[in-house]
């Protein structure tokens, strides 16, 4: 820790020391570790109180962790921050509890005026549970009865559904007649005609003749969910979905905006959007489309370094692709097969075109995969490029992984598939017990999130939000990562408890495991790396495990940058002080 120039020793005066608390450095609890130095935005050392304290100068603030954690700052691994963020900004439902909490915030926004931009009065945003509803989807006479002459467009948390009224349907075109596209479906009353909620690529029918979203809108909306991000101790993350996706255009040009502006301060990335009506034909124009907007972005400072493959959708609304059928057949109109076994966006021949081509174009797959027909369909695919582009260094990863079968775990080790978990699912709530165990029956619901299963067979792991599907605090999605429960739902039966992880393994995942696969600086407190760095309220390693979702974000640093602090007496402004000349 001392440098020597022309025989004489200096001591390096650190800017940050935090000290008296526990250090986890991305991987472990360092033994004996009490402190960590930053200067110059990087972490200078970890150390004792002791060895680091002493080389604290004039200009050195200390944080005093009192006991506290350290840890390096999360990363997101598969995030929508920019839906979210203009979410938040308009008709957000993502924080409410019941219908009509909904419905109450839905007629607020519908009483207030028309905008030069939004002359037809749409009201949009999105948030709401499907838990809330019967049957997971509400209609439209429910929307008209708290805005019967404004259109109403609100995409649901999972964002594979929307729910629209009456007007939104008019404005829209769609009637009995419309039939479903061939990547979604509309719910329909017994007359056949719509009624309110539709379905993945049927979510499109009305997206398109939407206010359109800017490139200003978006940006807003970045900004905002960055300084949320920041509040949950977030430093970086990887936007899933850059492309023209539910009623939202490429966030791209925003992202490239906020970086040149020096407002884009998280470590964030993106993973570039794959049409659902990609064709073998159209695989070259596409990888060479995504390798000039990959220069793009990064020019800009915005790093692309994912191609984003959604191979199914979800299994409530029957649309998460399965090996054998659903347990009650579709109730949708029309002539949904008695064996539905849900859908594959992209044939098996074109999603291995496609991922053999963005592999050997250096890109990393990111597949979005619910089912297990569709865990199995993106192995395949993988095996597919691995073997096509010997050497391939593609850090290739899998998000959701709801249902996997038995016989696919190892694989993901073998063919070095990182698994992406968003872990905040992996519990008993009333989506799960009310709409998705009455799908897929008694065996199948067991094979759900196998987290511990991956990781003893040698996968690597990450994790996620999904936000605005779900939270974007780290924290609730390690509670249940642990406990295999909801807070919320205390008195449920854990989800197959003997798939939990242990809490290293949990915070290793959102950090360096996330970082890694981000192919990002940081995910780790070691001499050198990026002071991306969170305090945390406490010490997790000594509470109850049932306690682990109780835990906050203080303090929170992007390469030594104080990013967040939280404004209490005990955890924000009070820990910061300078030390005496």
């Amino acid at each position: 820790m001392t440098a020597e120039v022309n025989n004489e020793v200096f001591v390096p005066q650190f800017e940050w020391i935090f000290h008296s608390g526990a250090v986890f450095d991305g991987h472990r609890l360092v033994p004996g570790a009490s402190a960590v130095a930053v200067s110059g935005g990087i972490v200078s050392a970890v150390g004792t109180d002791a060895e680091l304290r002493a080389l604290a100068g004039p200009s050195t603030r200390t944080v005093d962790l009192a006991g506290r954690l350290i840890t390096p700052g999360f990363t997101d691994a598969h995030v929508h921050a920019a839906y979210a963020g203009v979410e938040r900004l308009g008709c957000d439902l993502a924080e409410l509890s019941g219908a009509q909490a909904c419905l109450d915030r839905i007629a607020e926004h519908a009483g207030q005026p028309a905008g030069p931009e939004n002359p037809a009065g749409w009201v949009t945003g999105g948030g709401w549970y499907k838990g809330d509803f019967p049957g997971g989807y509400p209609d439209r006479h429910t929307l008209d009865a708290v805005a019967p002459h404004r259109p109403v467009y609100l995409i649901n948390r999972d964002h594979h559904s929307a729910w629209v009224n009456t007007r939104a349907l008019e404005l829209a075109g769609i009637d009995a007649s419309t039939p479903d596209p061939a990547d979604g479906r509309i719910e329909r009353d017994s007359n056949g005609f719509p009624s309110g909620t539709l379905h993945e690529g049927a979510m499109d029918l009305v997206a398109r003749v939407l206010p359109p979203v800017t490139d200003q809108v978006l940006a807003a909306g970045i900004r905002h969910a960055q300084e949320h991000l920041f509040s949950v101790g977030v430093t970086g993350w990887q936007e899933a979905i850059l492309g023209s996706y539910g009623g939202y255009p490429d966030a791209s040009a925003a992202y490239r905006s906020l970086a040149a502006d020096g407002a884009l301060k998280g470590r964030a990335a993106g993973a570039l959007w794959v049409p659902r009506d990609t064709t073998v034909e159209s695989v070259p124009a596409l990888v060479e489309s995504f390798l000039e907007r990959r220069e793009a972005n990064a020019a800009a400072g915005f790093r692309t370094t994912s191609a984003k493959i959604m191979v199914d959708g979800v299994p409530e609304n029957y649309t998460a692709a399965m090996l054998d059928p659903y347990l009650r057949p579709c109730a949708c109109a029309g002539d949904a097969p008695a064996d539905e076994r849900g859908l594959l966006y992209l044939s098996p021949e074109v999603l291995t075109a496609v991922s053999i081509a963005l592999d050997g174009a250096g890109f990393d797959l990111h597949l979005h995969v619910i089912g297990d027909r569709a865990v199995r369909t993106g192995l395949d695919a993988v095996a597919a490029a691995r073997a096509a582009n010997p050497g391939s260094a593609g850090r290739h990863h899998m998000a959701h992984l709801q249902v996997i079968h038995p016989q696919d775990i190892g694989r993901f080790a073998e063919l070095d598939v990182t698994v992406n978990a968003q872990a905040l699912w992996a519990c008993n709530d009333d989506q799960m017990t009310e709409l998705t165990v009455p799908l897929l029956g008694g065996e199948r619901s067991g094979w759900q999130y196998p987290f511990a299963g991956l990781e003893a067979a040698g996968a690597r792991l990450a994790m996620g939000s999904d936000w605005p599907v779900s939270s974007p605090d780290p924290w609730q999605a390690i509670h249940v990562a642990v406990n295999r429960a909801h807070p919320d739902y205390p008195d449920a039966p854990p989800l197959v408890p003997d798939q939990a992880l242990a809490l290293t393994s949990a915070l290793a995942a959102y950090t360096s495991g996330s970082a890694w696969l981000n192919r990002a600086p940081g995910g780790t407190l070691v001499p050198g790396a990026p002071a991306d760095l969170a305090v945390h309220s406490a010490n997790p390693f000594d509470l109850d495990p049932a306690g682990l979702s109780s835990l906050q974000s203080d303090i929170v640093l992007v390469g030594g940058e104080p990013v967040f602090i939280r404004s209490t007496a005990d955890s924000g402004d009070a820990l910061l002080q300078r030390t005496a000349p």
